[in-house]
C-alpha cells in the first residue's frame, strides 16, 4: 500500500509553503504500510521557536487557501518546539533543530519509503546551500 496521490499532493504542498517560510531538513516519508490514520508524515525544522511558529502558519494557510483543507487537529503550539498539525491525510511535524535530533523521527521510521518535495522545495525559491570553500579562496 502506498499513499494517495492527495495525500502525496498535499504532503508536498506543505513543504513548498514550509520552505517559502524558511523551514530546513523538509522531508516526506510514506507511512501509508505502517499506519491506517494517515499517508504521509512532513519533518521540518526550525532554527527558532519563532520560526516554528512562522513555518506552522504559513503551512496552515497555503493548505487552507490553495488546497482547500484545514488541520483536524494541532498539538504542541503554545511550547513552539514541536508542533504537530494534523491533516488526516498528512501531519506535519514542524521541530525546533535540536528537538528533531532528539526524537529522530526519520530513524523511527527509516523502514518507509521517502516521499520526493524536491521539487516543491525548489518552486518556493529555497536558498541554495553554499558551497564549499575551494582551496584558491581557504
Amino acid at each position: 500500500m502506498s499513499a494517495t496521490p492527495e495525500a502525496v499532493a498535499l504532503a508536498r504542498s506543505a513543504a513548498h509553503a514550509a520552505s517559502e517560510a524558511l523551514g530546513s531538513d523538509i522531508v516526506a516519508l510514506d507511512v501509508s504500510s505502517q499506519l491506517v490514520i494517515t499517508d504521509v508524515f512532513v519533518v521540518v525544522s526550525a532554527p527558532s521557536e519563532r520560526q516554528v511558529l512562522s513555518i506552522v502558519d504559513r503551512v496552515e494557510e497555503r493548505l487552507l487557501t490553495v488546497d482547500g483543507v484545514k488541520p483536524v487537529r494541532r498539538e504542541g503550539r503554545s511550547g513552539g518546539r514541536w508542533v504537530l498539525l494534523d491533516f488526516a491525510d498528512i501531519v506535519v511535524h514542524v521541530f525546533l533543530d535540536e528537538d528533531r535530533e532528539f526524537y529522530a523521527l526519520e530513524r523511527l521510521w527509516k523502514d518507509c519509503p521517502v516521499v520526493d518535495v524536491a521539487e516543491a522545495v525548489a518552486a518556493a525559491g529555497a536558498p541554495a546551500e553554499a558551497p564549499a570553500a575551494t582551496d584558491e579562496e581557504a
